[in-house]
């Protein structure tokens, strides 16, 4: 197992401490609930120093970035950043991503989990293009401060005018008296930064943060209230909602698939999926009566299955259970009703337009 930086803050402050990825990870501190809710409401400091980033520079970067990924590179610009995915040949996603352009490179952030698997999927593609890619994953930290009072606690330890951050941009800031990457970003639905940094200075930075924070009862975030964050909000996750089995118009990502501009890997077959209809639709669901819904439950009309779940469980904010589930057309459509098994039990749930919660990024 991989550590991060702060792996012994985390143990310090009594962490529940997992795998995850091939990194020991907090799932929890004081428990994933109450973690959930103080992110609602307040603010919370998460460790995703897990998190892969590769760099990408040299005369054909752009052109090599764009035909990697699927939404429109060109449009960026510099300051900006972009979600997007890496498709197969087939359209399968391998990987959704964040690209942040610089003036003369870019730095693509994947996922912890495919940090090698994108690597190697890259590198192929690179042999086209005179670029030069290096692996960042282990020389960059990343801290998550997410939270409706997140800019009040940043504004503390920073000369920056966060007011002229705007979502979705970042710039090069002196935080704590560190030099850092600061990008107005996050995955969990609320105001939020993420603050990339040498690993050397992790455990200043995270101790500035906290005592910048004391007022507003800032705490640390396990990954656990991450994903619950994350559910509320219907933002995919990578191994259950999208995989290489699916593709970004069926996880319902067109507005993040600009199949409009140049070529890029996945696109003949995403046309084609396009033109011939798409059979399945990842959808958000409530549960209408008592039950938890989880990875790989199915999903019923009358006597047919329609669909299956691909994440699910309690919704701290809504207090019932939610979850997200590819469904075949027409059963898709906000507002029908379906039934879900629960080890042979069925309970009725209805496809609701997300996000569960309002947005709140300020």
């Amino acid at each position: 197992m991989k550590l991060t930086s702060l792996n012994a803050i985390h143990k310090s402050l009594n962490a529940k401490i997992v795998p995850f990825a091939g990194y020991e990870m907090p799932i929890q501190y004081e428990g994933i609930i109450a973690e959930h809710e103080r992110v609602r409401q307040s603010a919370g400091l998460f460790d995703v120093s897990h998190m892969g980033e590769f760099w990408v520079d040299g005369p054909q970067a752009l052109e090599f970035v764009e035909y990697a990924t699927v939404n429109n590179v060109t449009s960026l610009e510099k300051g900006q950043v972009q979600y997007s995915c890496m498709c197969l040949e087939n359209g399968g996603i391998v990987d959704d991503l964040l690209i942040y352009r610089f003036s003369d490179r870019f730095l693509l952030v994947v996922n912890a989990s495919n940090i090698e698997k994108d690597w190697a999927h890259l590198s192929r593609i690179a042999e086209k293009f005179d670029v030069h890619m290096s692996n960042a994953s282990d020389e960059i930290a990343l801290l998550a401060l997410q939270g409706p009072d997140s800019k009040k606690i940043l504004s503390k330890l920073t000369p920056s005018n966060l007011d002229a951050l705007e979502f979705y941009h970042f710039g090069i800031a002196e935080v704590a008296d560190l030099t850092l990457i600061l990008s107005r970003t996050g995955y969990t639905g609320e105001l939020g930064y993420e603050l990339y940094h040498d690993p050397k200075d992790s455990e200043q930075l995270w101790l500035a943060i906290m005592s910048a924070g004391k007022e507003f009862e800032i705490a640390p975030i396990g990954l656990g209230a991450r994903d619950t964050l994350r559910l509320e909000m219907k933002f995919c996750l990578y191994g259950n909602d999208i995989t290489e089995s699916t593709t970004p118009l069926e996880a319902r990502l067109g507005w993040a698939t600009d199949l409009e501009h140049g070529d890029f890997l996945g696109k003949a077959a995403l046309l084609k999926q396009k033109e011939a209809g798409i059979g399945r639709f990842l959808v958000a669901f409530k549960v209408l009566d008592r039950g938890l819904p989880r990875h790989g439950y199915e999903i019923f009309h009358g006597g047919e299955q329609v669909g299956i779940v691909t994440s699910g469980g309690q919704s701290p904010s809504l207090k019932q259970g939610i979850g997200m589930a590819y469904v075949n057309p027409p059963f898709h459509q906000t507002d029908t009703v379906l039934q879900l098994d629960i080890r042979g039990k069925r309970i009725d749930i209805m496809i609701v337009k997300p996000p569960f919660v309002n947005k709140n990024t300020g």
